[in-house]
């Protein structure tokens, strides 16, 4: 008995060392990508890992669900900083939403139009015609509330952002209709905030990321944490769910016909296999009895 309770004492050391082995090696890759995203200027240091989304490969469509959820997060936590001048109102219907719901969730905001009859600017609520209003005038009251960068417009982030892939992944790529590249890096950036590495230290007012596309920090704070948003439907409301579920959105925004383009595109498919067929069978059936 003694000697299987000393049996199990030592393994379980060496696993714990094993443990701190790793984790001391995975600080000390992190440091040397540091070092080495430094010295070379690029970024980020460390690549995005791929999730496996509702709407990736040839045959994705979106969860309209997770859409939802995605929509509570931008209008609960994003809206204050960023804009979606691109997205009216009126395509949350495509979400799910009823037309009565789109406009009472449209009316709750309020968007400047005019002139009026004196040539003076108003404000009035917002209609489903209308888009996503800005949380600031204009970009330099944007940047002089955020530390002097002014918060991008979130309207087609989710197609602007992504991390290049190298040769031969975008090989491989083009036959798995790998697309997500730009939620994928929403996600890794939302969850990705962690302290530096020992021995890299951060300008003032911004903060370590490593996901980051442009530098080894930003101005952002991070916007999510876990618990910071109410779910009705009982998802798990975690920092990765969030971070998934506002990706899902911000891609939905940037290409809302994803579906309809991948319908089109297997239909495409179909017919030029057909056709392909017809033709081969034509050949052979023309030039069955020639001579060659």
């Amino acid at each position: 008995m003694k000697k299987l309770l000393t049996s199990i004492a030592l393994i379980a050391s060496m696993a714990g060392f094993a443990g701190l082995a790793s984790a001391a090696e995975e600080g000390s890759a992190l440091e040397h990508a540091v070092e080495h995203a430094a010295k070379s200027g690029h970024y980020p240091i460390l690549k995005p890992k791929e999730i496996d989304w509702s709407f990736g490969g040839p045959f994705g469509h979106y969860d309209k669900g997770q859409l939802q959820r995605g929509l509570k997060i931008y209008k609960e936590v994003c809206s204050a900083c960023h804009s979606m001048k691109l997205v009216s109102f009126r395509t949350l219907e495509d979400l799910g939403y009823s037309e009565e719901q789109v406009k009472a969730f449209a009316g709750e905001y309020e968007v400047q139009d005019g002139p009026n009859a004196d040539g003076e600017m108003y404000t009035r609520k917002a209609v489903p015609s209308d888009y996503f209003p800005s949380p600031f005038p204009n970009k330099e009251a944007a940047a002089a509330a955020n530390n002097g960068a002014a918060p991008p417009d979130f309207s087609l982030i989710a197609k602007a952002r992504g991390v290049t892939r190298g040769f031969p992944q975008f090989v491989f790529d083009i036959f798995t209709q790998y697309q997500q590249g730009g939620p994928d890096y929403i996600h890794a950036l939302l969850t990705g905030y962690q302290e530096p590495p020992e021995g890299v230290t951060v300008a003032e007012g911004t903060h370590f990321n490593p996901y980051f596309v442009s530098a080894a920090a930003l101005a952002m704070a991070p916007p999510l944490s876990d618990g910071q948003v109410t779910y009705d439907d009982g998802t798990p409301e975690t920092l990765d769910q969030y971070a998934q579920d506002v990706a899902a959105f911000l891609m939905w925004a940037a290409e809302p016909h994803l579906e309809e383009r991948k319908r089109m595109g297997f239909m495409v498919m179909v017919f030029l296999a057909i056709f392909t067929a017809l033709i081969y069978l034509t050949k052979k059936s023309v030039y069955a009895n020639k001579e060659h």
